[in-house]
């Protein structure tokens, strides 16, 4: 008989197993969120350059005074 620990390790190892299993299921099920062929929304296209830019600016704020009073 499988004692009590292990029962409980191989129940938490099965739904681990199933959890991380699930978005590999979801994604084979499922077509893409974007298609190709069209064009992009306008609300896409306007925001584009701007994803992951980052900042350019390096150093303190001008407009800020550094005393903390």
């Amino acid at each position: 008989m499988v004692s009590r620990n292990a029962a409980t390790a191989l129940g938490l190892a099965a739904f681990a197993a199933c959890g991380l299993a699930f978005p590999f299921f979801l994604r084979r099920n499922t077509e893409p969120m974007i298609d190709a062929s069209k064009a992009l929304p306008p609300q896409a296209v306007m925001r584009g350059p701007y994803i992951n830019t980052g900042s350019k600016d390096v150093g303190p704020d001008g407009s800020r005074s550094s005393s903390s009073t």
